[in-house]
């Protein structure tokens, strides 16, 4: 499909899943909405084969869901190592157009080709990430990238709300 025709079926579709994962985030307990997030993030896009979402527990980051064919080894990661402990440590997002050429990259599929890796930001630092994975190379363009960062910024506030009420002392 030429990429100026899936711009253009794309663009109507950002509001949507923002809307859906909204919901998503809204309605359910933070683990439930941490999995319908993943499997919104996955059906709303048809390269984003492997989608993760992992928290930072301590000093690594644990996968709390994911929506992918396989499952990946990589469920426990290292802040600063691999791509997504990268992306964590420096705050940013990172976009891998070749994950053979990127000396950081720790394989999961044998099949990825490209990688997204989006830091989930609060207001006290790095909440955890969206990690994404394609078959195909160069997968990810700047839309991709802006739905994805306004969904860590969802999945920011889900989160710190979750935090706020679990620190919260109860009424007696």
């Amino acid at each position: 499909m030429p990429k100026s025709r899936t711009r253009a079926t794309q663009r109507p579709g950002h509001s949507s899943v923002i809307a859906t994962l909204n919901r998503a985030l809204s309605n359910e307990p933070l683990a439930k909405a941490l999995t319908r997030s993943v499997q919104i993030l996955r059906a709303n896009s048809d390269h984003f084969d492997w989608v993760g979402i992992y928290l930072v527990r301590e000093k690594d980051l644990v996968l709390e869901a994911y929506a992918g064919d396989e499952e990946t080894e990589h469920v426990r990661i290292p802040i600063g190592e691999g791509i997504c402990g990268s992306a964590a440590k420096e705050g940013a997002t990172i976009v891998v157009p070749d994950v053979s050429k990127d000396p950081r990259y720790l394989m999961c599929f044998a099949t990825t080709r490209s990688e997204i890796v989006v830091p989930i930001k609060g207001k006290k630092g790095v909440l955890g990430e969206i990690a994404i994975d394609s078959s195909r190379l160069s997968a990810f363009n700047q839309e991709d990238r802006e739905i994805l960062e306004e969904a860590a910024s969802l999945l920011a506030r889900r989160i710190e709300s979750e935090d706020k009420i679990s620190h919260e002392p109860s009424a007696l």
